[in-house]
């Protein structure tokens, strides 16, 4: 017990401990959708379009939140706005708007010569080096994801499984997809300094990947990947700590891990006859059917 508790001793594994709790539930729960709707390239692409956007803050002196937020949410209608002209798709979209703001933060970085522990922490992720305001900003928007999801469930879930039926129901998309595509552009600038660019986009698909082999239902497939990317969060500070490994990537590897083993064991049940499955005690439960999608 004194080993699990020694940690605690420091008050930056506290706060980073919450921290990356809060940022595995966060990214466990939107995940989902980003998966469903096969929109795994945006996470990736966002986080490089909020780098520009950290790098734009500090070379003209204003909070790291503010500036990131502002140029996330600005990607995010940008690539909204143009995906929606027809002529360029969603992935070309992404594509040129991130790359862009990617590349302004390259360039304002070789001009002002300077590359602080801020944009290394924004890089590669630092949960360790958390601070109360990150984990207020943390926070408040895992509380407003989550009010998010609950407050446009059914217009989500029908935006995720039949978007062309959606609005004979009154489902206006447009709305509801530029509110997800800031939901998600908040979510990875609160993600960042925990997990950073590299590997944020890894903590929105993994978790929700391996939930989605564990049951066919949508609701639980987000109660399941929440709780999969908290306590990957949790086991995976102690893990870094211990080991003295990079926290970012520490979480990551832990998800990617769980994520083979459900996989194996997904395939062995799978391969077994009906006979064995029913005289063997279950490991991965797969309840309810695809009604509950509907």
């Amino acid at each position: 017990m004194n080993v699990l508790a020694e940690p605690f001793a420091f008050e930056f594994f506290r706060q980073g401990l919450l921290a990356a709790t809060l940022v595995g539930a966060l990214c466990g729960m939107i995940g989902v959708y980003v998966i469903l709707r096969r929109m795994s390239y945006i996470g990736h692409g966002l986080s490089h379009s909020v780098f520009g956007g950290a790098v734009v803050a500090y070379v003209v002196s204003i909070n790291f939140y503010v500036g990131a937020g502002l140029w996330g949410f600005l990607s995010a209608l940008l690539i909204n706005a143009t995906a929606r002209r027809g002529k360029v798709g969603a992935d070309a979209a992404i594509g040129i708007v991130t790359t862009a703001s990617f590349a302004i933060g390259v360039a304002l970085i070789s001009k002002t010569r300077s590359f602080t522990r801020d944009f290394e922490a924004a890089l590669f992720g630092n949960v360790l080096g958390v601070t109360p305001t990150d984990l207020v900003v943390v926070g408040a928007t895992t509380a407003l994801v989550a009010v998010f999801i609950v407050a446009f469930y059914k217009p989500l879930l029908f935006l995720t499984f039949d978007p062309d039926v959606a609005p004979i129901f009154g489902v206006r998309t447009g709305v509801v997809d530029t509110l997800f595509s800031l939901a998600l552009a908040a979510t990875i600038v609160a993600s960042i300094n925990v997990v950073g660019v590299t590997l944020i986009a890894a903590t929105l698909v993994i978790p929700s990947s391996t939930a989605r082999m564990l049951t066919d239902s949508f609701g639980r497939m987000i109660v399941y990947s929440t709780l999969l990317g908290a306590g990957s969060g949790l086991v995976g500070i102690y893990l870094s700590y211990w080991l003295d490994v990079s926290s970012g990537a520490t979480i990551v590897l832990l998800e990617a891990a769980i994520f083979v083993v459900v996989s194996l064991v997904v395939w062995v049940l799978q391969r077994q006859t009906p006979w064995e499955r029913d005289h063997q005690p279950r490991v991965v439960v797969a309840s309810e059917s695809h009604s509950d999608t509907r």
